[in-house]
């Protein structure tokens, strides 16, 4: 991993201290009537789910599932086939490296020059191909396709992230159906603009750090897509930062559930009824973490705006509509170069509050 500037150090050793508090809190819901036969007939057991998930969203932002559909052995596989994959030498893992023009591949800090962040990574699209603009920029109306870069080695590892995503797109797919119905919208509201999405797995290793007190796993943040799943290890490290009291949280790993937050997209298409929270992840100075969000995103040629039916008199747009696409054509490769824009946030797109 790459060595620590000394601007960072004294940023760092300058921060202010916030508390770091056990989870007590995180909701816990059980998905298990999504797996029922006599779905139909049982509404009133949706109904009960989707207050649950409108609960969490609400106060939380986060929440994790359990009896969620998604198979062990397939998850159980892609981690092993991760951790063979980052257990080779540098100059192997390099050969699958992503770059500013097509960033699906591997990177860590050493080469992005991001040592805040003690990890590295293999992002690989659910779409293979994945089509999105080739430019932030507004005149540009140009596209290119994302492509995977699969290592030689481990040779599972293909197979095991493409059966991997597909059950995890049918889970993100559920959880936006309880989404939609917890705003009082019909199940499928938000299902059309996920048509061709842009969705990827991420594969990341946390090495063990000789420097937990200068480091991040990752640094505070938000996501900017629509929901984020996450597949983490018995280590932890997550933490998330509590609307409530603005307190960090500890996640503690729950053995084979997955953690979901919701991402900036919701929070716009909600129109602030639900946030996207800053989370981050800890270092360990003894061992080494494994994790692996799945990011659920929109079509590239989505605008992403407020939805019609939660906009009011009392209640205005807070949003100008943007594109998707080019947000995330913005987002991606600043993994690997620093652009003007590549630190774009939600409040760009807030709109000013007329006078009264």
């Amino acid at each position: 991993m790459g060595e620590v500037d000394e601007a960072f150090i004294q940023a760092v050793e300058h921060r202010p201290k916030l508390v770091i508090t056990e989870a007590e809190g995180i909701p816990l819901i059980n998905l298990s009537v999504f797996n029922s036969h006599d779905l139909p007939s049982n509404p009133s057991s949706i109904e009960t789910l989707a207050e649950e998930v409108r609960d969490a969203c609400k106060n939380w932002g986060f929440f994790q599932v359990i009896n969620h559909g998604v198979p062990l052995e397939k998850r159980e596989k892609l981690e092993m086939a991760s951790r063979k994959f980052f257990a080779q030498s540098t100059e192997e893992k390099l050969k699958v490296r992503g770059d500013e023009a097509n960033p699906a591949g591997y990177y860590d800090s050493l080469f992005t020059k991001n040592v805040r962040d003690w990890k590295e990574v293999l992002d690989l699209m659910v779409k293979n191909p994945t089509v999105i603009p080739a430019s932030h920029e507004a005149g540009d109306n140009g596209l290119k396709e994302v492509v995977n870069r699969w290592p030689e080695y481990p040779s599972e590892l293909r197979e095991a992230c493409e059966e991997y995503a597909e059950d995890m797109e049918k889970l993100a797919h559920k959880l936006l159906e309880l989404i939609s119905l917890s705003l009082g919208l019909k199940a499928n509201r938000l299902s059309g603009f996920f048509n061709d999405h842009t969705s990827f797995t991420k594969l990341i290793h946390y090495p063990s750090c000789p420097i937990p007190h200068l480091a991040f796993g990752i640094s505070q943040h938000k996501d900017a897509g629509a929901l984020t799943i996450l597949a983490q290890d018995n280590v932890g490290g997550l933490q998330v930062k509590r609307k409530a009291d603005g307190e960090w949280i500890h996640i503690k790993p729950t053995p084979h559930a997955y953690i979901v937050n919701v991402g900036d997209t919701i929070q716009v298409w909600s129109n602030d009824r639900y946030e996207s929270v800053e989370h981050r992840v800890m270092v360990n100075s003894e061992k080494e973490r494994f994790s692996m969000p799945f990011f659920f995103n929109p079509d590239h040629n989505v605008m992403v705006e407020p939805l019609e039916e939660l906009i009011t008199e009392q209640n205005p747009a807070k949003y100008r509509a943007y594109n998707w696409g080019r947000l995330f054509a913005t987002k991606k490769p600043s993994n690997f170069k620093k652009h003007d824009v590549d630190n774009v946030q939600l409040n760009h797109f807030k709109k000013k509050e007329e006078p009264s």
